[in-house]
């Protein structure tokens, strides 16, 4: 069931990117305002590293660092005209500036600064609601995102009301609440959406029919958790070779290559052994290959260990 929303509401909105924002909750950012909550949207990215709608629009085939620049500030202009629509002050955003499709690398890699400062602006803020992208979501900057979230409320001791979205992906069956909007909240959240002119312009239809779904929240605990120490997948044989198994809890991120990873043997599924799960909870694994490639959405992505 949805949190009731009234003047005492808190809310955050995480957003991977510029435009998450209103596809996940343009409907329930006006509901917040309306009732005189208090609203933060935090942007992990500026959205630079979306080359096909900048080739489109600046008809360009080479974009380098400069280029890529200049985009993100126009993405950040863009959601900063999409929250205004929406009835929101420029100052009610923060931006991270984190790398666009980049944030499970980031996650690798910077782990601790992340989460500090994730931390610093929770204790600092101290939201009763945070809206956040789905563990299952298929973009891997949404996975991640989530279970950065997750770890830094942890760590700060933090137990909001979560709520997830899911943008990337098919719709879940049976699961969720959905928010019931106003026609005049709806066209005012079609509106914002026409803020993001750099995503509209070369993938408009797709793009408006996300704005037209309906807002789905999975209040958490959700439906992703595996059981146990147990994974969820069980790749093929001949791709063992390039994957890798992440794990990400309380103690830090660990990475091993898929025959490497600590499994207990002669196991039904790939089961983690004890000494792989013995940092804090909440504790996340995910399945992924280092190599690059055309396709940006996740094959595996996450899951949550119980």
């Amino acid at each position: 069931m949805l949190p009731i929303i009234d003047k005492q509401t808190r809310l955050l909105v995480i957003a991977p990117h510029p435009d998450d924002e209103t596809i996940s909750a343009g409907g329930l950012l006006q509901q917040v305002r309306d009732a005189g909550g208090d609203i933060r949207i935090w942007l992990l990215t500026d959205g630079d590293n979306n080359p096909w709608p900048q080739r489109w629009l600046e008809r360009r085939v080479w974009i380098g660092a400069e280029g890529r620049r200049r985009w993100g500030m126009r993405r950040r202009r863009e959601v900063v005209g999409a929250l205004r629509t929406l009835g929101l002050a420029p100052e009610q955003l923060e931006g991270f500036s984190w790398p666009d499709m980049g944030l499970t690398r980031q996650l690798k890699t910077d782990h601790e600064a992340m989460l500090d400062l994730l931390g610093a602006r929770l204790r600092a803020w101290r939201p009763n609601t945070v809206v956040l992208p789905d563990l299952g979501d298929h973009h891997p900057d949404h996975g991640v995102a989530h279970v950065l979230l997750r770890l830094a409320l942890a760590r700060e001791g933090l137990a909001p009301c979560l709520l997830t979205y899911l943008v990337h992906g098919g719709a879940l069956a049976g699961a969720g609440d959905v928010l019931a909007l106003s026609p005049g909240q709806q066209a005012t959240k079609r509106e914002a959406m026409e803020s993001h002119t750099s995503q509209t312009a070369l993938s408009g239809a797709r793009m408006r029919q996300l704005v037209e779904r309906p807002e789905v929240f999975t209040v958490l605990p959700g439906h992703w958790a595996a059981q146990g120490r147990q994974l969820p997948w069980q790749p093929a044989s001949w791709l063992h070779p390039w994957l890798r198994l992440t794990v990400a809890d309380g103690s830090g991120v660990r990475s091993w290559r898929w025959g490497d990873a600590p499994m207990l043997e002669d196991e039904a599924r790939p089961t983690l052994r004890p000494e792989a799960c013995a940092g804090p909870g909440p504790r996340f694994a995910k399945l992924h290959m280092d190599i690059p490639s055309p396709w940006i959405f996740d094959v595996w992505g996450w899951c949550e260990l119980a």
